[in-house]
């Protein structure tokens, strides 16, 4: 103890026992490490040349720890059975594994006769639906060549009436003529075409005082028509123009009367006769008021409810074009679909009827009475506080700043030129027309005025007052064009207008528009839609479109044409018979008759989207026409003059009236031969096909060394007058089938994609 203090002491007298110290602890860590080396080291080594030596005795039974020989595991007591399990499972797996492979060989050799058997299914099913296709082909054959035997249905005979004939019996009401008991259905059966006969109004006094401008238009027009006929013996419908008279002659009733009834034809009471007065005026006098047209249909845009007769006489538009066409450049977009105004209205009453509000403190208490006779005095308050308000900019006038139109008592007239009313439309949304205040004023001149010239501009008429007579109301669906309001909800008229969306309103104004130019637009359109409807009322058929001469171009073929492999995978749908049928022409004027009555009324007034089909013709543009539906795009289209009647039948039989039915394919093409060659090759093979008329459009004829392909079918080439887009829709004489595919000469249609739209669409 005194050492170790003295040595944290610091003690300098017992450094000598610190190193002794420090040299003990060193020998004992060598000597550890050194005895750890040879325990580590010489006793594994000591160990092992011990258990080496062992194996080296004599005796080999003795040896423990040394290698064996291969077999002398085996001699080992517990060991030996061991051995035989071994060997006897890897004899077992040898004889798995023999078996193993010969399943496998057993299994591929199955699997090929597998798809040998459905190969053999397949063409057996081939076969079988071959043999179908043979035996109803056999079977229609059949039916054909017992009918040749057979008489086959002919038109009716037309049975004409007498000249002296003395008419109908006169009905005992005038005003309740309809056309069941006023119309002489004789006169006009199915198959008469619809002929009519026109008058020659300079043969008559009235003639002489007739507009030159209306007389003329009406001239024209009527010698342009596919229905007018100068054979009068013949006629199904008579027609004569009275009207519109020059300024400032008036033709007494009397004598207008006199002069109807003295018509070659007219006989006794004018039945099959439309009498024809057209306006170009807000003021057009009302010939025919106090004068007895008899069972003669009358055409005219004023009316009173003393004369009109409904679904028997016609509201007609004004001829506001008289010997010119509008300029369709100068009519305004359809876009953007709001305007400046909200809605407008210009115009003046002259004479108006008592007041409603003279004798009511408010529109209540009118109410509470007897209607009032005249709403015209509300309507302007209220329109005025819609203007004042200043929620929607609207312009509204009750006073014209120039002198008014003349017009009619109680009705509100024109203000300022036509061109002037035109440029405030063109800046309106909606067009106020607000209806005469006399109530049995069913239709004047100035509120079809204020139509005509809403629809020419895009301003979507609102009609104020729905006792009116729109024209070809019976036929028309104007609820898609215009707002028809009782005048007592003039105080909504704004909230109705505000609540339209726009895609209502650019569907309206494109309706709009739709009517105004197929209806309403020429002199051509209104005499056109005047013979429609009433052809549309007694279900004629109308006539066919002329056809269309086709000079064909001539040309080599005889390149056998190749299969394209696109076209061989078509699926499950069976294109067609097997054996190629040689071109036949469709049966014509048989359903065509049945289309009047089983779709006596259809939409076809609907404005026609890209690829539907317009719903007229130039000589027809209420029904469908027999001859074609023009469409746009690639697609099947029908034509005239055939059985029709695919489709749904289609899947039925090979066609639909008929037991066949064939399809024409009609290309247009433009100095494109190469392109024109591969599509008339992927043609080859196709079912149905009767010919492809090709419709050059190019003014450079074809190269004579050019080679058409051998597609089975004939192949026409058409020469065109212009180059024109609408080529495709002509009615080429060249075309016998009722069923057209129309496709251009790039486009790349496989062959059930082609059957699937035949049997389909058509």
């Amino acid at each position: 103890m005194t050492g170790y203090t003295m040595l944290r002491n610091g003690g300098v007298g017992n450094g000598s026992q610190t190193c002794m110290l420090r040299w003990s602890n060193r020998i004992r860590l060598t000597w550890l490490s050194f005895t750890l080396f040879i325990i580590l080291v010489f006793f594994p080594l000591i160990a092992h040349y011990y258990l080496t030596t062992l194996d080296e005795a004599d005796e080999a039974g003795k040896r423990i720890f040394g290698p064996r020989a291969g077999n002398e595991l085996c001699e080992v007591k517990h060991v030996l059975d061991l051995c035989r399990i071994r060997e006897s499972v890897s004899e077992e797996l040898l004889q798995l594994e023999a078996k193993r492979q010969e399943l496998n060989s057993e299994i591929a050799k199955l699997n090929l006769k597998i798809e040998a058997c459905k190969k053999s299914i397949e063409n057996a099913k081939q076969d079988l639906l071959q043999l179908k296709n043979v035996i109803s082909q056999t079977e229609h054959s059949y039916k054909e060549l017992m009918a040749q035997n057979q008489p086959k249905l002919s038109l009716p005979i037309r049975l004409l009436p007498e000249k002296d004939d003395a008419g109908l019996p006169p009905p005992k009401v005038i005003l309740g003529c309809r056309l069941h008991n006023c119309f002489d259905y004789s006169r006009c059966p199915l198959t008469s075409g619809f002929p009519v006969y026109v008058y020659d109004s300079d043969k008559f006094v009235f003639g002489n005082y007739l507009d030159p401008l209306v007389k003329q238009a009406f001239q024209a027009t009527a010698r342009a028509n596919v229905y007018v006929t100068e054979n009068a013996d013949i006629a199904c419908l008579y027609v004569i123009l009275v009207g519109e008279m020059q300024e400032p002659v008036v033709l007494r009733p009397a004598e207008l009367e006199k002069q109807l009834y003295s018509l070659p034809h007219w006989q006794t009471d004018g039945h099959n006769h439309v009498i024809i007065n057209l306006s170009r005026k807000s003021d057009t006098q009302n010939l025919l008021y106090n004068v007895s047209t008899g069972r003669a249909m009358v055409a005219q845009s004023t009316f009173y409810a003393a004369q009109y007769r409904p679904g028997f006489d016609l509201v007609v538009s004004p001829l506001v074009h008289a010997m010119s066409e509008p300029n369709f450049m100068e009519i305004p977009p359809q876009v953007p679909v709001k305007r400046k105004y909200l809605f407008t209205f210009q115009g003046e009453k002259i004479e108006s009827l008592r007041s409603s509000l003279q004798e009511a403190h408010s529109f209540e208490e009118e109410m509470e009475g007897d209607p009032p006779a005249d709403y015209d005095d509300r309507i302007i308050a209220t329109l005025k506080a819609v203007q004042d308000s200043k929620l929607d900019q609207v312009l509204v006038e009750f006073t014209c700043k120039n002198q008014p139109k003349p017009s009619l008592p109680t009705e509100w007239a024109l203000c300022g030129e036509r061109e002037d009313r035109l440029e405030l439309l063109k800046l309106s949304t909606f067009a106020l027309i607000i209806t005469p205040g006399d109530p049995h004023l069913v239709i004047s001149s100035g509120c079809a005025a204020r139509l005509f010239e809403a629809l020419e501009v895009g301003a979507v008429p609102v009609v104020l007052g729905e006792q009116i007579q729109l024209p070809y109301q019976d036929m028309l669906q104007w609820n898609e064009a215009a707002l028809v309001v009782p005048k007592p909800r003039v105080t909504e008229v704004h909230f109705l207008l505000r609540s339209l969306s726009d895609s209502d309103l650019l569907a309206m104004r494109r309706q709009g528009r739709f009517l105004w130019e197929t209806y309403f637009s020429t002199a051509d359109s209104i005499f056109n839609t005047v013979l429609a409807m009433i052809r549309t009322r007694i279900q004629i058929p109308a006539a066919p479109i002329r056809e269309e001469a086709a000079a064909e171009i001539p040309h080599r073929s005889g390149k056998a044409a190749g299969t394209d492999p696109n076209m061989a995978d078509n699926g499950d749908l069976d294109l067609g018979p097997v054996e190629t049928e040689p071109p036949y022409a469709s049966p014509k004027y048989l359903r065509n008759f049945t289309l009047t009555v089983t779709d006596f009324y259809r939409s076809w007034n609907s404005a026609p989207g890209p690829f539907h089909l317009f719903p007229h013709t130039p000589y027809d543009p209420l029904l469908p026409s027999e001859a074609k539906f023009l469409g746009s795009g690639t697609g099947f289209r029908p034509i005239g003059g055939g059985a029709g009647g695919s489709g749904k039948e289609f899947q039925a039989a090979l066609g639909g009236n008929v037991p066949r039915e064939q399809f024409t394919v009609v290309m247009l093409t433009y100095e494109r031969e190469e392109v024109l060659m591969n599509s008339l090759e992927r043609l080859n093979g196709l079912p149905y096909l009767n010919k492809v008329v090709v419709v050059w459009n190019s003014p450079k004829l074809p190269s004579e060394d050019l080679l058409w392909p051998d597609i089975g079918v004939p192949i026409m080439v058409v020469r065109t007058e212009k180059n024109s887009l609408n080529n495709r829709f002509l009615p080429w004489n060249e075309i016998e089938t009722e069923a057209i595919l129309s496709i251009d000469d790039d486009a790349h249609l496989r062959h059930d994609e082609i059957m699937f739209g035949f049997r389909k669409d058509f």
